[in-house]
């Protein structure tokens, strides 16, 4: 028995449940070949399937066939309950996730299946129907389905509210087109209890409205592969589609506004609706020939409708293991653009990267001959459309429709290069890193719009690799250009000592230039800083502060080299041994050269009537030699923080400030230590360690417990 005296408006109601029966079965056929056996996907898949039988079922009753009445409305109470079971089952996981029990999924289940069980009992079995009054079971029906379209809508609120709002991106669309078929339907009964008969055209809409539900539920499938592994429809099909449901829609709404110009146009109204129609057509024309507007329309299908073809985690790990692993013979930058021409297939590619002075220089090339230009200009066109749009430049698009590329004007060498494909920028934030030209593959090969984001994404990376890589070189430059730097105050120190000792020469001169001692002594010290200086030179010349040859040496002995070198100072130092001969293996004339720069720091601190010592002993295994002074002595802040740092100096322009340090990585190197103890007023001792030749490797001398301090 039906609740509606007639089928509705001719024609409306078969044509409202044909299409959505068309729809339906597609849509059921494409989800049933693309199931992979999960529950959720195959509860989907039957109320697609039962849905398709029902508006069948609908139609053949708008078309007036008594017989399929039972089939109909069975199935119209199997298709919501199976729309609710779906909900059920995609709301299960989320109520348990919280750790308790909804009341929404506690009652919905069983509460479904009684309610679909009495509709069902009501309307199959004619014995059960037939005692009780025809108002009862139309109240019975009204109201089961009723509370079906409530229970449906009170669990999208639910699903609603328990997905994270990170996750409602692919599942917002299942709940506007399953909405919309519960609001429809609570609608509709709604008007049926109130007028107690059901309203013909609402009944005959009712097929369209379950039609736009298909596209909704469908793209909800498609971005949940639990659902629905994957559904597969061509991209060259759904573009022509949608262009003539486009066209379709446009015209259908011309048409609609050029009906009302000519109805209220009066004498110009045929006149002006042929012009407005005319205009129309031309725009839609246009519209429909317009490059632009095709790749839009591509890239918007694409992106919303269709599954990606890459496996992102692949191609990523990939390209990051391209990029940083390293190659015998493979410069890095030659890797960045095997990495990049690699995602697309690339046969080879060519990179330019920016240089210190704003322009872009040829960088590196893979598999491609070195390009005709090797810099390209900051101010040049196709610089200023990559920094600007950051978009990747297809040639040979370029070349068929450069509208697509407005303001884009490549040189003619690019576009003579054989096999030139495609030009990536290389983005580091907002700014342009490089750009990189990719040969064309071997075979034919297209870009969409995924190809181009994942060039885009990946040359970002690339970008950050490569400034990384600048940043790297220009560090290590600079540290180059320290060290040399540094070794050159390490000699201009050195000079200095030789040059005080030949001005001590000089000065003597005038008074002992008649006393033959003297003269010897002299010729000895001019010898000796002839020779200090030639290996001074070789020091310099070879870049390193470490070219003199390491000897077994009498510590005693040069130490009086170095007291006799600074003896021409006053105070006088005064040096006092133990009598054992001392025996360490080092640079001898880098030993003297530390002996003396303390000593002399020792004068420069020290009153003429003051006191200097140099003693030397042996003390497990070590040589110790202590410079100890009567001067004024260091503060503890200074000692701490200033003496041994570097070009720290109180002497102002009379002193480099590396002696101190010198002499201490002298002592480490060694395997030896330099301490200091000084207080203002008092003085200052430095005490330099040494491991003696033969007594095992540095730096470990002093923890043997008993040495051999004598030949």
């Amino acid at each position: 028995m039906l609740i509606f005296s007639d089928y509705g408006q001719p024609g409306l109601g078969e044509l409202g449940y044909g299409i959505a029966t068309l729809m339906y079965l597609v849509f059921a056929a494409a989800l049933a070949t693309q199931w992979r056996g999960r529950l959720r996907g195959a509860v989907l898949v039957a109320a697609v399937a039962i849905t398709a039988g029902w508006t069948l079922s609908a139609a053949l009753v708008a078309a007036g066939v008594r017989a399929a009445l039972p089939f109909y409305l069975a199935l119209e109470t199997l298709h919501a309950a199976a729309w609710l079971y779906f909900l059920i089952v995609l709301l299960r996981p989320l109520i348990l996730a919280q750790q308790h029990r909804h009341v929404a999924l506690a009652i919905a289940r069983p509460a479904t299946g009684a309610l679909a069980a009495a509709l069902l009992l009501v309307d199959l079995l004619p014995a059960v129907a037939d005692w009780l009054p025809e108002s009862l079971l139309r109240d019975l029906r009204i109201f089961g389905h009723l509370a079906m379209a409530v229970g449906g809508l009170v669990l999208i609120e639910q699903l609603f509210r328990n997905t994270r709002p990170e996750q409602r991106w692919g599942t917002k669309f299942l709940y506007l087109g399953v909405g919309a078929l519960f609001a429809y339907d609570f609608f509709l009964y709604a008007d049926t209890l109130l007028f107690r008969r059901m309203d013909p055209a609402m009944w005959a809409a009712r097929g369209f409205v379950d039609a736009m539900a298909v596209p909704l539920i469908g793209i909800a499938a498609m971005r949940n592969p639990e659902w629905s592994p994957g559904l597969f429809v061509s991209h060259r099909m759904a573009l022509h589609t949608a262009s003539v449901l486009g066209a379709g829609i446009y015209l259908l709404v011309m048409a609609g506004v050029a009906y009302y110009i000519r109805l209220y146009g009066g004498n110009w109204g045929t006149a002006l609706q042929l012009v407005f129609l005319t205009g129309a057509v031309i725009l839609l024309l246009m519209m429909m020939f317009s490059g632009q507007l095709r790749a839009y329309a591509k890239v918007f299908l694409s992106k919303h409708f269709f599954h990606y073809k890459y496996d992102y985690r692949e191609e990523w790990l990939k390209f990051i293991a391209t990029l940083s692993r390293p190659e015998p013979g493979l410069p890095l930058r030659v890797q960045s653009v095997r990495a990049m021409a690699e995602l697309v297939d690339s046969g080879g590619g060519v990179l330019w990267s920016v240089n210190e002075h704003g322009s872009y220089s040829f960088a590196a090339a893979w598999n491609s001959p070195e390009p005709p230009v090797r810099t390209l200009a900051g101010g040049e066109s196709l610089v200023r459309f990559l920094a600007a749009r950051h978009w990747v430049v297809e040639l040979g698009e370029y070349l068929s429709e450069p509208e697509l590329y407005e303001g884009l004007e490549l040189p003619a060498w690019l576009c003579g290069l054989s096999r030139a494909w495609l030009i990536v920028p290389l983005m580091r934030g907002d700014t342009l890193q490089g750009c990189l030209l990719l040969l064309a593959p071997p075979g034919e090969r297209r870009i969409n719009w995924e190809d181009r984001d994942l060039l885009k994404t990946a040359g970002r990376q690339a970008a950050a690799y490569l400034a990384l890589l600048d940043t790297t070189e220009a560090l290590t430059n600079a540290r180059e250009f320290e060290a040399f730097n540094r070794l050159s105050a390490f000699v201009v120190h050195d000079l200095k000592n030789v040059a005080a000792q030949l001005g001590l020469v000089v000065k003597n001169a005038e008074r002992h230039r008649q006393n033959p001692a003297f003269i010897d002594d002299a010729l000895k010290t001019v010898e000796n800083a002839t020779g200090r200086m030639q290996r001074l030179l070789a020091q310099l010349a070879s870049r390193t502060r470490a070219t003199g040859q390491a000897r077994s040496f009498d510590v005693g002995e040069a130490l009086a080299e170095a007291v006799q070198i600074c003896s021409g100072q006053a105070p006088r130092p005064q040096l006092a041994g133990s009598g054992e001969a001392l025996v360490i293996s080092a640079d001898h004339d880098k030993f003297v050269a530390i002996v003396c720069h303390l000593l002399r720091n020792a004068q420069e601190a020290t009153a003429a009537d003051g006191r200097i010592e140099l003693t030397v002993g042996c003390e497990a295994g070590t040589a110790v030699i202590a410079v100890s002074d009567s001067g004024c002595g260091m503060d503890e802040t200074f000692v701490r923080e200033s003496l041994f740092k570097p070009f720290r100096t109180t002497k102002g322009n009379a002193g480099m400030g590396v002696g101190v340090y010198e002499a201490r990585e002298f002592a480490h190197a060694l395997g030896g230590e330099l301490n200091v103890v000084s207080q203002p007023g008092f003085g200052t001792t430095f005490t330099l360690r040494l491991p003696l030749a033969g007594e095992g490797a540095p730096g470990r001398a002093g923890h043997r417990e008993t040495a051999k301090c004598a030949n």
